[in-house]
């Protein structure tokens, strides 16, 4: 066989080698893209769920005592504004996620208020004896666990997804067919102080 045409053949063969890494390459993107998508539901789910057993928290106190009305209205308004802020799965830009982290944190804010508030209702003993508002606490509590969790989930899942975007060949591929890195949560300022939902007798 002439050189000219070893040299075709081992091009060849290195092509098909570099395609069939390229074609590997994009499909490990596109799990873990879908994985961060979904690692991304999940959060968004148990801000929701947060969001809801708030809501039906709020209703509860309104019915069962005499409470600063001013106070329910703040975190009314901060409920809806949480859910309001949506993000895309595709687009989660550090501003997008910026904007989502801080409608969360203006509620966390206004439920702390909410809550400390409530402590100190001369007619908390009657609320405390509604087994609907007990269940509502531990499920409030039980969600920030919950919420936790997901966080750090997307978190490793983004990491792991901007690493295969960053690196080398997979850099190559993502700017190829239009991977781009993503963001992940950072830690709010108040991040260690969960929404306080200990609604125990102040008196002690």
């Amino acid at each position: 066989m002439k050189t000219g045409g070893i040299i075709a053949i081992v091009v060849v063969v290195l092509l098909l080698m570099a395609g069939c890494g390229g074609c590997s390459k994009y499909n490990s993107l596109v799990t873990q893209n879908n994985n961060v998508k979904n690692k991304w539901a999940n959060v968004e789910a148990q801000y929701q769920r947060r969001s809801d057993l708030i809501g039906n928290l709020v209703a509860t106190v309104k019915g069962a005592a005499n409470f600063e009305q001013s106070t329910l209205t703040k975190v009314t308004e901060a409920r809806a504004r949480a859910t309001s802020v949506q993000i895309n799965a595709d687009n989660l830009t550090p501003e997008k996620l910026k904007e989502y982290q801080d409608a969360q944190a203006n509620l966390n804010g206004a439920f702390s208020t909410f809550s400390r508030l409530l402590v100190s209702n001369e007619n908390y003993p009657t609320l405390k004896a509604t087994q609907n508002f007990s269940d509502l606490q531990v499920e409030i509590a039980g969600t920030e666990n919950r919420i936790a969790v997901a966080r750090k989930d997307f978190n490793d899942a983004v990491n792991d997804y901007n690493n295969a975007v960053q690196y080398f060949p997979g850099n190559i591929v993502a700017g190829l067919t239009g991977f781009h890195e993503k963001a992940s949560f950072t830690a709010d300022a108040d991040a260690q102080h969960a929404p306080k939902v200990d609604f125990g007798d102040s008196t002690k």
